[in-house]
């Protein structure tokens, strides 16, 4: 592995290292993406990857998955991926696209990547598909930095 140096030239930690520092922490705090049985797979600078398995109460009254969950998955992926810099984050807009519904049992994954930071502005496209590869929804997310950090420097 590569070793970092921060501006100052001293040894910084690992991208990675952090990534996983930062979520951890905000995952202790995120009753919401916990108690949909939301797993995180994996993070690293811009990018998060989590999975949720559909349940029979998640189902509407077509008996497909509601909307509502497929974008609470990749707004939680949005979330722990605009963050993983250890900066809090957080949306200033999105917009979802469901291409194909998911069923009771389905295992959903919704990864997250950084497209775009400038200053304190983020865009991050989120893909979320099913155990079978296919796409089920498209999410676009536009984060704002905000004062502070998620875990102490």
């Amino acid at each position: 592995m590569t070793e970092l140096h921060d501006k100052r030239g001293d040894r910084a930690e690992p991208a990675g290292s952090l990534a996983q520092r930062v979520a951890d922490r905000m995952l202790t705090n995120d009753t919401a993406t916990r108690s949909l049985g939301m797993h995180i797979v994996s993070v690293g600078p811009g990018r998060a990857e989590l999975t949720m398995r559909i349940r029979p109460d998640m189902l509407n009254g077509h008996g497909t998955c509601h909307g509502g969950f497929i974008f609470a998955l990749a707004d939680s992926a949005f979330a722990f991926a605009c963050n993983t810099h250890n900066y809090i984050t957080v949306a200033a807009g999105c917009s979802i696209d469901y291409v194909r519904p998911a069923l009771a049992g389905d295992l959903l994954t919704a990864t997250a990547e950084e497209r775009a930071l400038a200053g304190r502005s983020g865009v991050y496209d989120i893909h979320v598909v099913n155990e079978r590869g296919e796409t089920v929804a498209l999410f676009r997310g536009r984060s704002h930095r905000k004062q502070g950090h998620v875990v102490p420097e």
